[in-house]
């Protein structure tokens, strides 16, 4: 009998939405729950997986709390948030739906930047019922955070992070995909998550970049790194990126560069979006993707290739939009989630070779 905990995840009509993707993570897997449902009212009635990429995963969609538990033959465990908002507040309209829920003794897994373990709501419910509050993002104690040693310079495996030209394009996704083709080559690749979704999918090594002072990033990465390094001896380290490193909303990146002693990158990029996220009213662009490329050299790491978001792309736009970015960099591109990243493994593998030369 399977020891994973049962849930079901709850997205408040956002599922076909970015803020989803926590949940979109969570259905594409791995995780570290047994996944029985999601709650929706926009997607109801569909298989998760369809709604999400058109591949079945046996997951049914709910319109509602009532309607999921009393076609589940058992209650589940928990309930996982499965939206990350700008600015990580949990909306009015969902705490309302999951307060009803803790009552009747369901833990809530939450990766927002808002405590359920501070509401005074939230917490007599559970303590009512016996339910959990896991708050995902939760900083931990000072006592056990870690401080830049320098110790990054004792790990073997070379690091790669998955950077992106902006915030919610799919680089944790990316990292698993070109795991996945690395593997398939006889590479062992390992990925170092940096944020909440990374945990929630049962990636063993990482933190929550976002809620981690800013003092101790640095250390809490080479720390993440160096126990990744020393339980797995990986060929190769994946590092999930956040953000981006010229996004003005949360600028992110150079820690995963410098701190790591990265000397290449894959760069996630979305050819049909112009602006940063949420940022269209302020005018602010995505720079052009030469000068992404100069500034992450400046940091002394190469591009090796790209991860293509096929955001607001047609069907028939994708292969001209994949040739304009490869004329402009010079460097394969591949759309991740159509077709895996088999592409980037020649010019990931001749990164690694070179390393081991140095």
């Amino acid at each position: 009998m399977s020891t994973t905990p049962s849930a079901i995840v709850y997205t408040g009509g956002r599922f076909h939405t970015s803020d989803a993707k926590t949940a979109h993570g969570l259905v594409r897997g791995p995780c570290r729950y047994d996944v029985r449902a999601l709650v929706d009212t926009e997607s109801a009635g569909k298989d998760a997986g369809v709604v999400l990429d058109g591949r079945p995963r046996g997951i049914p969609v709910h319109a509602s709390f009532d309607a999921c538990l009393a076609a589940l033959a058992t209650p589940p465990k928990y309930c996982v948030i499965g939206v990350a908002t700008s600015g990580g507040v949990l909306p009015d309209d969902m705490k309302r739906a999951l307060l009803p829920l803790v009552q009747r003794g369901i833990g809530v897994v939450n990766g927002l930047h808002e405590f359920l373990s501070d509401d005074p709501a939230f917490v007599a419910a559970a303590r009512a019922s016996g339910a959990e509050l896991l708050d995902v993002r939760k900083p931990k104690p000072r006592r056990e955070l870690h401080f830049w040693s320098g110790a990054i310079r004792n790990v073997r495996a070379p690091r790669i992070p998955v950077l992106g030209t902006d915030c919610a394009l799919g680089k944790r996704t990316t990292c698993h995909m070109i795991a996945d083709a690395l593997k398939a080559e006889g590479v062992r690749a390992a990925i170092v998550a940096t944020g909440q979704t990374g945990w929630l999918q049962g990636i063993e090594h990482g933190f929550v970049l976002d809620s981690t002072p800013n003092d101790f990033v640095s250390g809490e990465l080479e720390h993440a790194i160096l126990r990744c390094d020393r339980d797995l001896t990986p060929d190769v380290i994946l590092i999930e990126g956040q953000s981006a490193l010229r996004n003005p909303s949360g600028p992110c990146g150079a820690e995963l560069l410098l701190s790591a002693e990265s000397r290449a990158a894959i760069l996630q990029h979305a050819p049909a979006r112009e602006f940063f996220e949420d940022q269209e009213h302020l005018g602010n662009r995505i720079p052009p993707l030469p000068s992404e490329l100069a500034l992450i050299g400046m940091y002394g790491a190469r591009v090796l290739g790209l991860a293509l978001n096929q955001e607001h792309l047609a069907e028939h736009q994708f292969e001209p939009a994949r040739a304009a970015v490869e004329r402009e960099t010079h460097l394969p591109a591949v759309y991740p989630l159509r077709e895996g990243a088999a592409r980037l493994v020649p010019a990931i593998r001749a990164h690694l070779e070179a390393e081991r030369r140095r």
